[in-house]
C-alpha cells in the first residue's frame, strides 16, 4: 500500500499565518518583561550601592556618581538623611530598543536604607 500526498487545501498555510503573529507577539511580550526585570535589578543594585556610599558620609554628588556608575547615566537619585539613617531612591527609565519602543514614561523605582557609620557625617 502506497501513501500518496494528500491535498490539504492550504489549511497548513492558514494555520501558520494565524500562529506566527501570535508567537511573535508572545516573544515580544517576554522580551519586554525581561528588559523590565533587568532594569529593576539594576535600579535596586544602584540604590543599595548609593545607600552604602551615603552611610559612609559621602556628599550627594559622590552618591549620585556611584548610582550612575551602577545603573547608567540616565538614572536619577535622591538622598534623604534622617537621624542616623540614610535612604537613597533611584529611578530608571525602561527602554525597549529591540522593539523600537522607548519607555521614557515608564520608570522603575527602588530605594535602599542604611544606618550611618558613627562619626562619618550623617545627622
Amino acid at each position: 500500500m502506497t501513501r500518496g500526498t494528500r491535498d490539504d487545501g492550504g489549511t497548513t498555510t492558514v494555520e501558520v499565518a494565524i500562529a506566527l503573529p501570535a508567537l511573535a507577539a508572545l516573544l515580544a511580550v517576554l522580551l519586554a518583561v525581561g528588559v523590565a526585570v533587568v532594569t529593576q535589578l539594576r535600579c535596586a543594585d544602584a540604590a543599595r550601592a548609593g545607600a552604602r556610599e551615603a552611610a559612609l558620609g559621602s556628599a550627594d554628588a559622590a552618591i549620585v556618581a556611584v548610582v550612575e556608575r551602577v545603573a547608567g547615566g540616565d538614572a536619577g537619585a535622591t538622598v534623604e538623611r534622617t537621624a542616623g539613617m540614610v535612604r537613597v531612591t533611584v529611578q530608571l527609565p525602561v527602554r525597549l530598543p529591540a522593539l523600537g519602543l522607548s519607555g521614557g514614561r515608564r520608570m522603575v523605582t527602588a530605594s535602599a536604607r542604611a544606618q550611618c557609620e558613627p562619626g562619618r557625617g550623617c545627622p
